[in-house]
């Protein structure tokens, strides 16, 4: 049996309570299905900064490193984000991370549960059946290319590189996943203003031409935008560079009915991170409201990496369970009472259930919180 080892970053804000449960829950898989699993956690973000002064200490990149995978909950905290002076920030550490282990696609999923329907701002006839995933590229682009401002603030500029072998590796990827999914792909870019969409196109259709069976179409981002609100069933693999990805799958959110469902992994050719997308949400902090879903789905995602794929089936099939009764937190029903611990421990024990016959659960405690496990 394989001992996996597993780099934990809590991070900030939230991120300590959601990863808590989510390594529970992995505890939990470890058991039932005879995984081996070994944590080690390291410090990244602003809690990294007011120890170290570092958002991403040598020591932590060093454990990532040497790590089979990933576990990741957010970074952030309002003394930096307040601070338009503040030369050292949280999100440092995690670009400098997401480059130091080559992570150049993230890979983001974006569902419509049936009975989460009614919580999304969307018309429920727009947004019943969809289920795409988004490929974002993650390593490159504008947030990684020069960036200058002049001393008296007249003026200032961010460039935005790409070369052919960036894009190359992750249309490869997607493409690969439209194979198992409905066989279609949609690049998004700005081809009718941009160099670097230009680049994007011609190399996604040649790559298009290995993989015969997979459609290609292209949307211009202001389009996709918008398209995603009115029409979100037509997508199965979305492809795109980085700030337009980063854009479009913060908006994909809204179809799930909360940014706390969308989970994502962040994959290079030796190294995977796998993170929810939502920030740290600094004002939930402590308060056990925050929303562990998006979690434990990126959690179930690094068991697949693993090719730990039960268990991962497992924890997806719960976590639907969960939802489907509405055992969840407070973005999601205005009306719960649930907190982010009696959320996951649901997940738990629906796994237990499920898959450990020699436990006994009581489904009508398991919905006020007060279960027994025998």
């Amino acid at each position: 049996m394989k001992t996996h080892k597993i780099a934990v970053l809590s991070g900030d804000g939230i991120g300590p309570e959601i990863i808590l449960e989510s390594v529970k829950i992995l505890k939990v898989v470890e058991q039932v299905f005879n995984y081996s699993f070994v944590f080690e956690e390291g410090l990244i973000g602003a809690i990294a900064i007011d120890e170290t002064g570092n958002p991403l200490p040598e020591s932590t990149l060093q454990l990532c490193k040497d790590a089979d995978a990933v576990l990741f909950g957010s970074i952030g905290d309002p003394k930096y984000d307040n601070d338009p002076n503040a030369k050292v920030r949280p999100e440092q550490g995690l670009l400098k991370l997401r480059k130091e282990l080559g992570l150049f696609a993230n890979i983001r999923p974006i569902k419509a549960y049936e009975s989460l329907l009614g919580k999304s701002p969307l018309k429920k006839s727009h947004i019943e059946g969809t289920d795409m995933v988004i490929f974002r590229e993650l390593i490159n682009g504008i947030y990684f290319g020069e960036k200058f401002t002049a001393d008296d603030y007249s003026y200032a500029y961010d460039t935005c590189t790409y070369k052919k072998e960036d894009i190359e590796q992750i249309t490869h990827l997607a493409f690969q996943e439209a194979l198992k999914r409905r066989k279609k792909v949609t690049l998004v870019d700005k081809a009718n203003v941009l160099d670097t969409s230009r680049l994007w196109r011609k190399v996604a259709m040649e790559i298009s031409k290995q993989y015969p069976d997979v459609e290609l179409d292209f949307l211009f981002v202001d389009n996709a935008a918008m398209q995603l609100i009115i029409n979100p069933k037509q997508f199965d693999v979305i492809l795109t560079e980085n700030m337009f990805g980063d854009i479009i799958s913060d908006e994909g959110s809204v179809i799930g009915g909360s940014i706390g469902l969308l989970p994502s992994s962040s994959v290079g050719t030796e190294n995977a991170l796998f993170e929810p997308i939502h920030g740290s949400y600094p004002q939930a902090k402590g308060k056990g409201i925050a929303n562990p879903m998006a979690s434990i789905l990126s959690a179930a995602m690094m068991l697949r990496y693993l090719g730990l794929e039960e268990g991962a089936k497992a924890i997806e099939d719960a976590v639907e369970n969960a939802i489907n009764n509405l055992i969840v937190t407070s973005d999601l029903d205005e009306t719960s009472d649930y907190s982010t611990s009696v959320v996951a421990h649901y997940v738990i024990k629906i796994l237990l259930s499920e898959h450990d016959q020699q436990s006994y659960i009581n489904l009508e405690n398991i919905l006020i919180g007060k279960s027994t496990i025998i």
